[in-house]
């Protein structure tokens, strides 16, 4: 009489503790995928939209959560140099689509250019743009005039040019 309460009981407590482990599985693989899902039909290609802010340096150039975008004075024509460890401390802003301009940023000015890993950087007035790793929140800039890698680095205007370069 009690063997049968037993395997029921164990069979209910498994039941529980299967839901409940499943459940909030459940949950979180659902989130994920529908996400996956949202960003794939809305976006089957991601796009960076490049923006600006202002500070005490003027206008220049945002990329993603408002972070500053420089440009490297070593870098000739829209052709990126910085590779390696140079794009560890300074990403390259890329994209696999048609990158956008809001605020101030011009669409004119907008292209890419194939760096030597076939990613697609985003160029602004012929100037591959980058990020600074150092940069932790929007409008920081404490990469500007940096000279890591041998050439000074700097915010980017809406003309396309050089801010304190």
């Amino acid at each position: 009489m009690f063997r049968p309460f037993r395997l029921a009981a164990l069979a209910l407590a498994s039941a529980l503790l299967l839901a409940a482990c499943g459940s909030s599985g459940s949950s979180s693989t659902t989130s994920a995928t529908t996400a996956k899902t949202t960003t794939a039909t809305s976006s089957p290609r991601p796009v960076s939209v490049v923006g600006t802010t202002k500070s005490s340096l003027g206008t220049f150039l945002v990329g993603a959560n408002g972070r500053a975008l420089y440009l490297w004075d070593a870098d000739h024509g829209s052709k990126s140099t910085c590779s390696g460890a140079c794009a560890q401390a300074w990403p390259p802003l890329t994209t696999t689509g048609t990158p956008k301009a809001s605020g101030a940023a011009k669409a004119s000015l907008l292209g890419t250019t194939t760096r030597a890993d076939g990613s697609h950087e985003i160029t602004y007035a012929g100037h591959p743009l980058y990020y600074y790793a150092g940069d932790s929140g929007s409008g920081q800039t404490t990469g500007q005039g940096s000279d890591s890698f041998g050439s000074p680095w700097w915010v980017v205007s809406p003309a396309g040019k050089a801010i304190g370069g």
